[in-house]
């Protein structure tokens, strides 16, 4: 009987240890689900550092699919990309990329030539835009576009702002 008992309390051990792996704060982050996310290695499009994000801010199905596949789930759903396409125009994105995306004072971002070439690929697009580039566009990331009152996008409104200007390309990013 006492070895039952011990492979009883050997087992509820096991697996209480297993049930808590991964909850630790070294890249992977919980979500408000509960569940841990194991985020892609987002990079700053200025010198390729580290960009931390908190994973409580990827608070949508979309945003939690894009930070664990760097896939861009609103491609081709046309209620996001219009979503994407006011969010565009009100951040005035329009004044140096142009109407559609193909360019005026700033580059192109309809491709399939990119200044920054990891544009290509919506992780790449979503770095520059939440972080900005070294080429005069400032950050717009939520927090880093003005810090008091914080304001900016949020991931899930950079991934629609992502999704309208794909709409405008052959280019999906999720290649």
């Amino acid at each position: 009987m006492n070895k039952n008992l011990l492979a009883i309390a050997l087992v509820a051990t096991l697996s209480a240890c297993g049930s808590e792996s991964g909850s630790g704060n070294g890249g992977s982050a919980a979500a408000d689900s509960g569940s841990d996310l194991k985020m892609i290695e987002l990079v700053t499009t200025q010198d390729g550092s580290p960009l931390k994000i908190d994973a409580k801010m990827f608070d949508t199905p979309a945003a939690k699919e894009f930070i664990t596949t760097g896939k861009n789930p609103y491609i081709g759903v046309e209620a996001e990309i219009q979503a994407g396409k006011k969010k565009f125009n009100l951040y005035s994105c329009v004044a140096c990329h142009g109407g559609h995306g193909e360019g005026a004072v700033a580059p192109g971002l309809q491709g399939p030539n990119f200044k920054y070439a990891k544009n290509a690929t919506n992780k790449g697009m979503f770095e520059t835009i939440w972080h900005g580039t070294n080429g005069g566009m400032g950050a717009k990331g939520f927090g880093l576009m003005q810090a008091d009152p914080p304001d900016g996008l949020k991931p899930d409104e950079v991934l629609k702002v992502i999704a309208w200007i794909r709409s405008n390309s052959t280019i999906t990013g999720n290649e």
